[in-house]
Formats: structure tokens, sequence, C-alpha cells
């Protein structure tokens, strides 16, 4: 499993980084913040970039060199790959090269929020990732850097609460399935903060998880917090959340219509779901909660 909040890179590759990314605004007028968010997504997509490069964006070959007729003429005709260096190439593995032509293949769209979204979803064909990326553009956008490392437990330390690895235990309410997550036990009302930097992409009631929030991080990550008692003030779908943020509070809500609450022990369920550029996949927090919460004892 891809996991990349767990690669912590060093402060001089992000300044490498940084540095392509607002040159390549500089050339085409693009607000860098979009195309690291490229470059973030499919890092995760393909792992850490190769040997040589700083950045992970792996065009296709018919969309670098055109379809030459072994694609409908409407997939990228003539091709988009060109020379951002000044080498007179078009390397489809030189960093300037593939970040210009990405840039330059966007702004054919045109410069604004709408464009770029037309441009992300006809080159990845897909809505999730069109969020994905949109979202991780926000959050660079707000903090100005790409060196985004720190983490949080999703409930103060200082808190009467525990919890163990719940994963996989069968749930009973919904009909037989397994639980997808950790389930930390706390008081009513004990603060529950985002783990990591993202977006709100979803707030409200569930049958199931009752009050709940999904923040989807700039890890291709989506975080879910359900059973909670209320929501923290003012937070909204569309907001960016660092670690430490308050989103709610600990309750009991859930397994029934709206407003069913005290049917179990209040608890935070904790859920993390992967995204790898074609399907989604829960997968178990415990090994993260742990480590998180040893970052900040």
């Amino acid at each position: 499993m891809i996991f990349g909040s767990e690669h912590i890179y060093a402060d001089q590759d992000s300044q490498a980084r940084m540095a392509l990314y607002k040159k390549t605004e500089a050339l085409t007028n693009i607000p860098w913040e979009y195309l690291a968010a490229v470059d973030q997504y499919e890092r995760q997509v393909h792992d850490d970039p190769k040997e040589g490069r700083i950045t992970a964006i792996k065009p296709e070959p018919f969309f670098w060199t055109g379809s030459a007729g072994e694609m409908p003429v409407d997939f990228f005709p003539n091709g988009w790959g060109s020379d951002g260096n000044g080498d007179n190439k078009a390397e489809i593995k030189n960093d300037e090269d593939v970040l210009w032509t990405i840039g330059q293949y966007i702004q054919s769209y045109g410069t604004t929020e709408d464009d770029i979204k037309i441009a992300l979803f006809n080159y990845y064909k897909r809505d999730l990732t069109v969020q994905t990326i949109m979202n991780t553009a926000e959050v660079f956008k707000k903090f100005q850097t790409v060196s985004l490392t720190k983490r949080d437990f999703p409930v103060p330390t200082e808190a009467n609460y525990s919890y163990r690895s719940t994963w996989g235990d069968a749930r009973g309410f919904g009909g037989r399935r397994i639980h997808e997550g950790t389930d930390i036990f706390a008081n009513y009302g004990v603060p529950v903060k985002s783990t990591t930097y993202g977006v709100i992409e979803m707030k409200g009631w569930n049958k199931f998880g009752g009050w709940r929030v999904g923040i989807r991080d700039i890890y291709n990550i989506y975080h879910y917090y359900a059973h909670l008692n209320g929501f923290a003030e003012n937070i909204e779908v569309g907001d960016v959340v660092q670690p430490g943020d308050v989103i709610g509070s600990v309750g009991a809500s859930g397994y029934g219509p709206p407003g069913t609450s005290g049917k179990f022990p209040p608890h935070l369920h904790y859920g993390m779901y992967q995204d790898n550029g074609k399907n989604e996949w829960a997968f178990d927090p415990y090994p993260f909660l742990k480590k998180w919460e040893r970052m900040v004892n």
C-alpha cells in the first residue's frame, strides 16, 4: 500500500520542487499550487519519484507524442510533449519538460478554477481525482508550502480515553460486515481534532455513523470521523483544516434515523481510506494512531 503521509521529504527536496513549480507558474500562468497538487497526486499513485527526478508526474505516451493513428483522433492527436528547459529536446522523464507540458496543456483550457477542473477531468477522466487535486491545491495555497508533515491525535491526549485494534471485528447493525476503523472511547463532548492537513469533504448524518465528518488529505487518503455528538462551530464542507483543528466532539450518535443516540457507549470511530487513482479501499488506522499519539506526547 502506498501511504505518502509516512514519506517525510527533506527541506532541500521541498525547496527544489517549489522552485520548479514557481518557475512553471511564471511561464504558463497556471498557479503553482495546481501544478504542485498534480505532482502530489501522482506521487501517491506512482510512489516516490524515480532516481534523478524531483517530480512524480508520468504522462501517458500517447498524451506526450500523439495518437499517431493508434487512438481515436480526438485523443491528443498531435501530442503535447514539449521542451521546457531549452535544450531542444522534449523528454518525458525530464521534470522541467513534463511540468512545462502539463502547464501548457492546462493553459489551453484557460486559467480559471473551472477551466483547470475541465482540463484535469479530460486528462484523468475521473471525478474523484479532480476533486482530490483541487482540494490539495487549496491546502498548498493556504499554507504556501508543500512541506506539510505535522500530525495530531484525534482526541486530546490529556483526556480520559482508551482504544485498541478493532480492525476487522464483526458488526451487527445493518447486516453482517466488518469494522473498518478504530474505536476511541472517551467521554461525551471530548474534542475531536483533524489528524492531518486536508479539506472537509463531507459533513452530516448517516444511519450507521451518525453525525460524521470526512476529510480528504494531501496524500489521497480520506479520514472518516463518526458517531460525533456534534460539529465544531462554523466548520463547513470545503474548509481547509490542519492537524489539531477541532471539527466536533465525541458522542454516541448513529444506528438509526437522524438524531438517534445512546445505543452504545460514547466513542469516536476513526477510519482511513486510500485512493490509488482507480479505486478506494479501507485500511487499518490503528498503527498510525499509535504513531501520532507518540508524536504529540
